[in-house]
């Protein structure tokens, strides 16, 4: 027997709005300004776990010892300042998320993200803060993907039980933290190979090929 999905939580970074490079490019250059040389690849293995995680792996990773909150804060400042000229949606994400309410569905947005990001990225791509029924951010919970924390959050939030629920992943912890709340999980491979995401219920290349059959599936 199917199981009714009643939400779509959408993850933000690399589903929603191609950002991942532009964060990227803003830790590099806080880095640098630290008189530090770091590689985009250090930042692979940190994807998707917030950006706490993010810029501290890598400091980890090169020996620097560093004021978390303001390489997090500068890092931010370099990152909201590419926003307006250099972040797009994904083709298709605006699409999916009006289709979804289209269809009855709530849509929440469960990001690693802290909510400054949040704001700016959601506010440029057209989908702002208001148009959703939750938000769930960094700031929401303690323990960040892989654990399931923060999308049994955006569920509880909504007043809906997680296997009502399915997830919209692309990162491999994001995907691992949906099939820990026990929902069910599409993921898209704008970030990571396809068979990085092999734990997925259902594997797309791109957002603009999910489908709304493709999000209701069927219980596991």
């Amino acid at each position: 027997m199917a199981t009714q999905i009643e939400a779509v939580i959408f993850d933000m970074d690399g589903v929603l709005c191609d950002s991942e490079a532009l964060i990227c490019t803003s830790a590099v250059e806080m880095f640098r300004e630290l008189g530090v040389t770091v590689q985009r690849d250090d930042f692979i293995p940190f994807i998707g776990t917030g950006e706490d995680r993010y810029i501290g792996g890598v400091a980890e990773k090169h020996g620097v010892s560093l004021n978390l909150a303001k390489a997090k804060e500068r890092t931010y400042e370099i990152y909201l300042s590419l926003v307006p000229a250099q972040l797009e949606a994904f083709p298709g994400a605006v699409e999916l998320v009006k289709q979804c309410r289209e269809a009855g569905l709530k849509t929440a947005v469960a990001s690693s993200a802290d909510l400054v990001k949040i704001r700016a990225n959601l506010n440029k791509i057209g989908l702002p803060i208001e148009t959703w029924e939750t938000i769930t951010s960094s700031e929401d919970v303690v323990k960040k993907k892989p654990a399931p924390d923060i999308f049994l959050a955006a569920a509880r939030k909504l007043r809906v039980g997680a296997r009502q629920c399915v997830v919209i992943e692309d990162a491999v912890v994001g995907v691992e933290a949906a099939r820990a709340a026990g929902m069910r999980c599409v993921a898209v491979a704008h970030t990571f190979l396809a068979e990085k995401l092999a734990g997925a219920d259902v594997l797309r290349e791109k957002i603009a090929d999910v489908t709304l059959g493709d999000l209701r599936g069927a219980a596991r």
